[in-house]
């Protein structure tokens, strides 16, 4: 199922992107893949996953169990290296830019998140280290859609200030790579569950901190036009 799901998106994508926008979409698509010149800052929103993961897990493992101690699986991030590339040339590169057409770019990063997680449920028992995961398996799904609607959020929000799709391709990567990484290797069904649905929590606590500080997050601020004299 895993190489159905990395291609499905990617396909589809240029798919239906040469078949609604032509030719020049699909030249479009491809040189926002390409787009790399923008602000370090939105390089450094790429250790936003990575620090999120670690500072939930050395929690948990100093006032709850050492059995959240995180990994340091390094190859890991590997992992995240097809997801990223592939997928997102569906998700950002094709049906977020569409979905925006329709509604405001937060409903669409939301909407776009729950399909994200939708589109897991087939290898939902395979994700994490506590495989499978038994008469949990909602509650983690459960956990792992919130977390990565909240991750989708926060690629839309890299996507609409630089209309990169290389940094959403980016930004997914280190998302499921740190996942691979840092998880503990020893915790059961239910103990993966609840660290998942700390992490999930504190993801939507920065979209809630950056929707507030933000005019229009996760797009740019409408600009108003200058009065006349």
């Amino acid at each position: 199922m895993f190489p159905a799901m990395l291609v499905g998106p990617s396909l589809a994508g240029i798919l239906l992107t040469r078949f609604f926008d032509g030719p020049a979409g699909l030249h479009n698509l491809f040189s926002r893949m390409r787009r790399f010149r923008f602000r370090a800052r939105w390089y450094a929103a790429l250790l936003i996953p990575p620090a999120v993961i670690l500072c939930i897990l050395l929690l948990l493992k100093t006032f709850v169990s050492p059995i959240y101690s995180p990994n340091h699986f390094w190859l890991g991030m590997a992992f995240g290296i097809p997801a990223g590339f592939f997928e997102e040339i569906g998700w950002t590169g094709f049906a977020f830019p569409k979905i925006c057409v329709r509604l405001p770019p937060l409903r669409a990063a939301i909407l776009l998140g729950l399909l994200w997680g939708l589109w897991h449920v087939p290898v939902i028992n395979f994700l994490g280290t506590a495989v499978p995961h038994g008469r949990y398996w909602l509650h983690f799904f459960l956990a792992f859609t919130a977390a990565m609607t909240a991750m989708r959020v926060l690629i839309s929000w890299l996507y609409s200030h630089t209309k990169s799709v290389l940094l959403a391709q980016l930004m997914h990567v280190f998302s499921t790579g740190s996942l691979v990484v840092f998880s503990p290797p020893v915790v059961n069904a239910a103990q993966e569950a609840s660290w998942y649905a700390a992490y999930s929590a504190i993801l939507w606590l920065l979209v809630a901190v950056l929707a507030i500080w933000l005019p229009g997050f996760p797009a740019t601020p409408v600009q108003n036009p200058p009065e006349g004299p």
